[in-house]
């Protein structure tokens, strides 16, 4: 049984302009310590499908799929409050930008402590020490006074270790990274990926990142599913995908890769139009 299955996946918002489908019957299987990626450029609907999943969409949008399940509980029948003891604990999330994720009245102490108070049965000083051992092991430095400072007091890398600090405290069985290196200098993207792949082997989590960067994609994932448009162009194993894309969106993306020019200037998705053009009018015949 997967830990994960969803398809089918279909998401429409309803807009000013007329409905749009954000999302249109995109298939996720994540295996129990499988790394999959989702890589796609923005506006792809990665965050959407996962949000979609987690229930955390707006009332505009309208969420269908075949199937929706999380260690074969259909997460379709869940009650709002059901849902609530599966989020954030056995399901969680880190979110794009770390410092607009965190509230910026409480200090990260205070919003670990959430955490843990919604989701464990520890007492208030069990509670305190877990959130210095969970400081301690994201590495940031002095967590015993660490845990009394505002976001505003730490610095980028920093707000996206407590974010993953927040996501791993209840030791969940499914991690989903969305873009966890955006915004951050060279050197901090390295140790946030070692972090994050460094807890998915030593918890043996699943572990969904979602990336738009392929160098991400090529060092932590086991699988990968790229998305254009709302729609799944491609899904494969890691090293299949960068030694032989099917698809001419996959081989535009691969093409992009400063390491990959073989011109004066790296080549764009608009100059695979014509191949890609042809490859959707073969699947609608």
């Amino acid at each position: 049984m997967s830990l994960l299955q969803i398809r089918n996946l279909r998401v429409e918002f309803d807009t000013a302009a007329g409905p749009f489908r954000a999302l249109d019957g995109v298939d996720y299987t994540v295996e129990a310590g499988e790394v999959l990626a989702i890589v796609g450029e923005s506006g792809s609907g990665k965050s959407v499908a996962m949000l979609a999943m987690m229930g955390l969409l707006p009332d505009s949008a309208t969420v269908t799929a075949d199937e929706m399940s999380f260690e074969g509980v259909d997460l379709r029948s869940l009650s709002t409050a059901q849902r609530r003891k599966v989020i954030g604990k056995d399901i969680s999330m880190i979110f794009q930008e770390p410092i607009a994720s965190l509230n910026p009245c409480f200090t990260v102490g205070f919003q670990l402590l959430e955490t843990l108070k919604a989701h464990t049965d520890l007492n208030r000083r069990q509670r305190r020490d877990r959130v210095i051992e969970l400081l301690t092991a994201v590495g940031i430095p002095e967590p015993e006074r660490r845990v009394n400072a505002f976001p505003h007091q730490m610095s980028g890398g920093q707000c996206q270790r407590v974010m993953i600090a927040i996501a791993t405290a209840c030791h969940p069985k499914l991690l989903i990274a969305d873009e966890p290196t955006t915004a951050l200098d060279v050197t901090i993207q390295k140790q946030i990926l070692d972090l994050l792949t460094g807890l998915q082997r030593d918890h043996g989590m699943g572990l969904i990142m979602i990336t738009h960067d392929m160098g991400v994609v090529a060092e932590t994932a086991d699988r990968v599913v790229v998305q254009y448009q709302g729609k799944q162009m491609e899904t494969a194993d890691v090293l299949t995908l960068f030694e032989a894309p099917e698809h001419p969106y996959t081989r535009a993306l691969l093409s992009a890769l400063p390491e990959n020019a073989t011109g004066d200037r790296l080549p764009t998705v608009s100059d695979y139009t014509e191949a890609f053009a042809s490859e959707q009018t073969e699947a609608r015949t």
